[in-house]
This record gives C-alpha cells, structure tokens and sequence, in this order.
C-alpha cells in the first residue's frame, strides 16, 4: 500500500479541504456532529467540503432493512468516481447500512482507493468497520461502536482493535467509537490541528462539554461483556 502524503510530507500545516463519504443507511450525527463543527471552524478559517457517495442522487439515511420509519436525505456534490485528489481529509461514518455488504461495496473500494491520497482518515462509529474492510486499518489500532463491537471487530481481524477508547488515533488515522463519540473527535482533531484554545471557543459556541481524554470510555463495558446490536 502506498505511503499517504501526510506521512511522506509531514506538513505542518493545517488541513482545509474536508470530504465525507456516504453510503444509505448512515447514521445522521455521525455526520452532522463533526461537520457543524468544521461548519463553526469554517467561520475563522476557509474550509472546502465535498460530500460524496456512489452518485449524486440523495442519499438517504435509511434503507428497507434499516427498520427507520423516518430519515432525511443528503445530495452528493461529487460521485467517487469523481476523484478526491485535492482532499486532505476523508470522514467515513458509521450506520445500520455498513451491515450489508453489497450496500458499501463502492464506500469500501472508495476509501481504499482514496486512502494513499490523504492526509487524515477520520471515522465514526462502525465507519471503522468500512475503513477495515478496506484495508487500511491493517496493522493500525483503532476502536468502533461498543454496542457492535463483535461485529465491527470481525471486519478486521489485522487490526489492533482497543475496546476502552473514545477515540484512537494511530499515525493519520482517527477513529471514534459510538455515535457520539465523533464529536468528541473531531473536536481533538481541531485542537491538534488548529489549536486547543479554537476546539474549546468552537465547544464554547455550541455549549457542549467535550470529553478531552480519549481513554475516558463510559461504555467500554458493553464491549467487554458481548453487547451487540
């Protein structure tokens, strides 16, 4: 596998062109959480955002085996076959649509395809689980939703998987455990990227109490004891 520029180049520079992966039957604040925050992040510096999926027709956060009774859609700006050759960081999310292969074959071949080109893969709950399908986890540690844990794990038995983290980060590569814990990411990745004093001002402004310590993991035990949905 090719080296990713951020480990050839090492810039120090922080990253501004964003990208997201969709896929139907992503989870809506896997994405939402940490896109209103480079949303807020874009107000103090120019951020470029690419929403991708397979093509450009809505995406949708249900599918007929999700068993939602209400969703929301989002439209693509780019297919992948477009390319995300400008793209520094690709966010991949989680959701009931990773369960079905043949759903996020083309998100799989994406992100692997993608990967070399980047300089940061982020990822959300079982969007971890797409990432190790991939490959790209291979030899990487990384955590997942706690509640499908044994599910999530079993995509990448290569990978060095750690049950009790909020977030993981390993070389360019972050991933978030449940949900919710994407938002607690993707406020870390600010603050290493741009600044503690920005992530807290951004935390500030949405009136959210971050979880600055990624070892804090209040449902590693679902993990631990089997829990999975």
């Amino acid at each position: 596998m090719a080296t990713p520029k951020s480990e050839k180049s090492g810039s120090p520079s922080p990253p501004t062109r964003f990208a997201v992966a969709l896929f139907p039957g992503f989870q809506a604040l896997d994405v939402f959480g940490p896109l209103d925050i480079l949303n807020l992040l874009s107000k103090k510096t120019p951020l470029s955002l690419r929403i991708l999926a397979a093509t450009l027709d809505p995406v949708s956060t249900r599918t007929d085996t999700t068993g939602h009774t209400t969703s929301q859609a989002v439209v693509p700006t780019h297919a992948f076959a477009d390319g995300v050759d400008d793209v520094e960081v690709l966010l991949v999310p989680g959701g009931f649509g990773t369960r079905s292969p043949e759903n996020i074959r083309e998100t799989v071949e994406f992100v692997r395809a993608a990967y070399p080109n980047l300089r940061f893969l982020l990822t959300v709950c079982t969007g971890s689980a797409v990432a190790a399908m991939a490959g790209v986890l291979d030899g990487r540690r990384a955590t997942s939703n706690k509640r499908a844990w044994a599910w999530a794990t079993a995509q990448g038995p290569k990978v060095q998987w750690v049950p009790h983290a909020r977030w993981v980060t390993d070389g360019n590569i972050w991933t978030s455990s449940g949900i919710t814990a994407g938002i607690d990411m993707m406020y870390a990745f600010v603050a290493d990227q741009f600044g503690e004093d920005v992530a807290q001002e951004l935390a500030d402004a949405a009136e959210y109490v971050r979880n600055t310590d990624p070892g804090v993991d209040p449902f590693a035990a679902e993990a631990e004891n089997g829990v999975a949905k």
